[in-house]
C-alpha cells in the first residue's frame, strides 16, 4: 500500500509539476506581458497600461476574429457532416475490417500535421495533381486557383482536424444500445424517428466533444493559414503569430492571446453544459 500510494504521489506531483513548470508559468508571463507597453530594445517595458487591449478592439481585429469564428464554425460543420456516417459505419462493419480502417484512419498521425500541409501545397498548386487531373479529363480549360485562397485554408482545416470528430463519435456509437433500435422497429418507428428520438440522443455527448475538439483548434492554428492561404488569410492565429516573431509587439501579441484564450474558456463551458444537459436527455429517452 505505501508504495502504491508513493507511486501516485509522485506521479501526480510530477504532471502537476511539469504543468506548472510548461504551461502555467509561461502563461502568467503572457498576461503579464500584455499590461506593458512596448519596448523596441527590450522586448517590453515594466510600464502597466490598458492601451493594448483597446489597440485589439480596433476594427481590425474584429473584423479578423470575425472571419476566424465564421471559418472555425464551417470547418466544425464540415467534418461532423463527414464524421457522423463514417463514424456509424465503422459501428456496424465486422471487428476485422473495422481494425483496418481506424488504422488507415491514424496512420496521418504518425507524420507531421506540417509535413502533410506541404503535400496538400503539392495537390493544390496550378500544376499540381488536382488541377492535372481536372485538365486531363478536360472539365476545365485552365488552371483553377485553389491555392492561397480561403478554400484551400478549409479544406486544410477539415484535412488536419478529421479525425478528432471521427473518434469521439465513435466512441458514443460504440456505446449504443442496439436494443432499443429493435425494440423501437418492433414498435413500428420509421428510420427516421429512430435516429431522431434514439440514436441521435445517444450520441450527442460524442457530437459535442467532436466539435470542441474541432473548433477550438481551428480557431488557433496559424500554419495552415500561412502555408494554405498566404498573405490573403489572416487569422487570430497569424496575428499572434505575426506580434511576436514579424513586427516584435509582444504586448499586442500576449493580449490577442488573452483574448484567444477567453473565448475557448467561454467554448469550453458551454461544452461543459451541453455535454451535461446531453447526458440528462440522453438518460431521459432510455428511461
Amino acid at each position: 500500500m505505501v508504495s502504491k500510494s508513493g507511486f501516485r504521489n509522485v506521479s501526480i506531483g510530477s504532471t502537476l509539476l511539469w504543468i506548472t513548470v510548461f504551461v502555467v508559468v509561461p502563461y502568467l508571463f503572457v498576461l503579464v506581458f500584455s499590461f506593458f507597453q512596448r519596448d523596441p530594445e527590450q522586448i517590453v517595458a515594466a510600464v502597466f497600461t490598458w492601451q493594448n487591449y483597446k489597440d485589439i478592439f480596433s476594427p481590425v481585429f474584429l473584423v479578423v476574429c470575425w472571419n476566424s469564428l465564421i471559418l472555425a464554425l464551417g470547418t466544425t460543420v464540415i467534418t461532423l457532416l463527414v464524421a457522423y456516417p463514417f463514424a456509424f459505419f465503422l459501428g456496424r462493419i465486422p471487428e476485422r475490417i473495422r481494425r483496418i480502417l481506424l488504422l488507415l484512419m491514424i496512420i496521418p498521425f504518425w507524420t507531421s500535421s506540417l509535413i502533410r500541409t506541404y503535400a496538400l501545397i503539392i495537390l493544390f498548386k496550378a500544376n499540381g495533381i488536382v488541377n492535372g487531373l481536372l485538365l486531363s479529363l478536360k472539365l476545365v480549360d485552365e488552371p483553377l486557383a485553389i491555392l492561397y485562397t480561403q478554400t484551400s485554408v478549409f479544406i486544410g482545416l477539415v484535412y488536419t482536424l478529421l479525425p478528432f470528430m471521427i473518434l469521439p463519435i465513435y466512441s458514443s456509437i460504440q456505446k449504443l444500445d442496439l436494443r432499443l433500435i429493435e425494440a423501437a422497429r418492433d414498435l413500428g418507428a420509421t428510420s427516421g424517428h429512430i435516429f431522431l428520438r434514439i440514436v441521435l440522443p445517444l450520441t450527442l455527448p460524442g457530437i459535442i466533444a467532436g466539435s470542441t475538439m474541432v473548433f477550438l483548434p481551428a480557431l488557433g492554428l496559424f500554419y495552415i493559414p500561412d502555408l494554405l492561404g498566404g498573405a490573403r488569410s489572416m487569422l487570430i492565429g497569424n496575428f499572434i503569430k505575426n506580434q511576436f516573431l514579424t513586427t516584435g509587439n509582444w504586448p499586442l501579441g500576449s493580449a490577442a492571446s488573452v483574448i484567444l484564450t477567453l473565448i475557448m474558456c467561454l467554448f469550453l463551458y458551454v461544452y461543459f453544459l451541453s455535454s451535461r444537459k446531453a447526458r440528462t436527455s440522453g438518460m431521459g429517452e432510455m428511461a
